[in-house]
C-alpha cells in the first residue's frame, strides 16, 4: 500500500498521513486539529474499522476500499463551510470519471452527499467542523468509496468499482482525488466561488427535474427536484407550486418515493 498525493495537491501545499488501518480518518483529522494541526492535510487508509456517516450511521471500509479525510482551516461562517460538501462531491465524481475513463460508467451526485453509479451508492461524504481559537473553523471532509466491496442490507442499493467491472485501486483513486480536490477547493475559494461549484454540481445531479421525496425527520416534502440554491439547500416545487427549501434529509427519487409519503 502506497498512497501518494498528486502533483496539483503537492503544489498547493497539501501533506499526507496514511495508515494501514485506522478507526476513522475523520476522527484522526479532528484529533490532530484539536492538537494544533491546521492543514491542509489528508488522512487516508484502505481499511477503516470505526468510520461514521451522516446522522452517525456506521461507515466501515473493509480492506482495499478507500477512506480519506482532508483537514482545512478556514476563517468562514459555519454555513459557508458547509458548502464544501458540494465541492467534495464534484471532486469525487471528477476523480472517478478520470480513473474510470474510457469506461462507459457515468457517475452522478445525489443530494446532499453521495456519488452514485447508476441508481446505486458508490461513495459517501461527511463534513465535520470545530471552532479553532482565533482561526475560524477546522473543517474535515471525509470521503469514503466502495472500491472492492459495498455494504449489504442497506435501505438503498450500493455498489463498488469492482462490481462495476472497474479494476481501480484505492491508491490510484486517492491520487486523482487529491488533485481534483485541490482544484475544486481553489474554485470554492472560501465560499466566494460556490456559484461555479453549484453549476458543476447541478451538471452532475441525479434526479434533477424529477419527482422526489425528502424525509427531514420532522416532515416529508414531496414534489419536483428543481435545483439547489446558493446555500446548498434542495429546492422542491410542490404540487401546489410552492418552492420549498430543504436543508437536510433522506432523499427518495421517483414516483415510488413520493408514494411512500402516504
Amino acid at each position: 500500500m502506497l498512497f501518494t498525493l498528486g502533483p496539483r495537491a503537492l503544489s498547493a501545499g497539501y501533506r499526507l498521513a496514511s495508515f494501514d488501518q485506522i478507526g476513522s480518518t475523520n476522527s484522526e483529522a479532528l484529533a490532530r486539529a484539536q492538537a494544533g494541526e491546521r492543514g491542509p492535510m489528508w488522512f487516508v487508509t484502505s481499511e477503516q474499522t470505526a468510520g461514521r456517516g451522516r446522522r452517525y450511521r456506521p461507515w466501515i471500509a473493509p480492506r482495499d476500499n478507500l477512506a480519506a479525510s482532508v483537514l482545512e482551516t478556514i476563517d468562514v461562517a459555519p454555513a459557508t463551510a458547509a458548502t464544501l460538501g458540494f465541492a467534495a462531491g464534484v471532486a469525487l465524481a471528477t476523480a472517478l470519471q478520470a480513473v474510470a475513463s474510457p469506461a462507459a460508467t457515468k457517475f452522478s451526485l445525489k443530494w446532499p452527499n453521495d456519488v452514485l453509479a447508476g441508481p446505486a451508492k458508490l461513495t459517501g461524504i461527511l463534513l465535520e467542523a470545530e471552532a479553532v481559537q482565533g482561526r475560524g473553523l477546522a473543517v474535515v471532509v471525509g470521503m469514503g468509496t466502495n472500491v472492492v466491496a459495498a455494504p449489504e442490507g442497506l435501505p438503498a442499493p450500493a455498489t463498488s468499482l469492482r462490481a462495476l467491472g472497474l479494476d481501480i485501486t484505492a491508491e490510484r483513486l486517492f491520487t486523482a482525488l487529491s488533485d481534483s480536490w485541490a482544484e475544486c477547493r481553489g474554485v470554492w475559494d472560501r465560499g466566494g466561488g460556490f456559484g461555479e461549484i453549484r453549476r458543476r454540481w447541478l451538471a452532475l445531479a441525479a434526479g434533477l427535474g424529477q419527482p422526489v421525496s425528502v424525509h427531514t425527520g420532522q416532515a416529508i416534502v414531496s414534489g419536483i427536484f428543481q435545483t439547489i440554491d446558493d446555500t446548498g439547500c434542495m429546492i422542491i416545487t410542490t404540487p401546489n407550486g410552492e418552492q420549498v427549501p430543504v436543508s437536510a434529509g433522506d432523499v427518495h427519487f421517483g414516483l415510488a418515493g413520493s408514494a411512500r409519503t402516504g
